[in-house]
């Protein structure tokens, strides 16, 4: 079995019963896969496994015996802070990816590939409130995770989504 497949299972098998507004839980991963592939073999595992430690019982060191330090160091960068708020979770892990540099900015990769699919899951939705979270999020979120040239496209297509909707309103 290739790494991405183990990637996917043992996210699917992790998330359980979990599922993404109306949707199995898979179906949030596959499309966050799907916006990363372009970027290699790593980054669609990261994908698969880039909420398992956040919203599963899945440890950092489990990632690491089962897929690799480096899928472990990227997977603990995109994973949210403990706090007590949405608000206090967001600021720490803002500052944990401000610090993200060289190599594992791969993970920067795949937290922007995760939130263009929440923000293109919003809109099929029609959830306004997600949407409006976003939006609030995104200045902080894009100075926290955005490098010149490393995922323009991702970056261009979620300021186009965001800018869409903020007219809509």
């Amino acid at each position: 079995m290739n790494m991405i497949d183990k990637a996917r299972e043992f996210a699917i098998e992790r998330h359980g019963n979990q599922s993404y507004g109306q949707h199995p839980y898979w179906v949030h991963l596959d499309d966050v896969a799907k916006l990363a592939a372009d970027f290699g073999e790593r980054a669609v595992v990261i994908s698969y496994l880039h909420d398992v430690v956040e919203d599963t019982p899945t440890t950092i060191k489990e990632i690491q015996e089962n897929f690799s330090e480096f899928v472990a160091d990227c997977v603990e960068i995109v994973t949210d802070e403990p706090g007590e708020t949405r608000k206090l979770r967001k600021a720490k892990t803002y500052k944990k990816m401000a610090s993200v540099h060289g190599e594992l900015e791969l993970a920067l990769i795949v937290k922007a590939a995760d939130r263009l699919a929440n923000i293109k899951a919003s809109l099929v939705n029609r959830s306004k409130k997600h949407m409006n979270m976003y939006q609030s999020e995104h200045d902080c979120f894009k100075k926290s995770a955005y490098r010149p040239g490393l995922c323009e496209a991702l970056w261009s297509e979620m300021d186009k989504l965001i800018d869409k909707t903020k007219l809509q309103k």
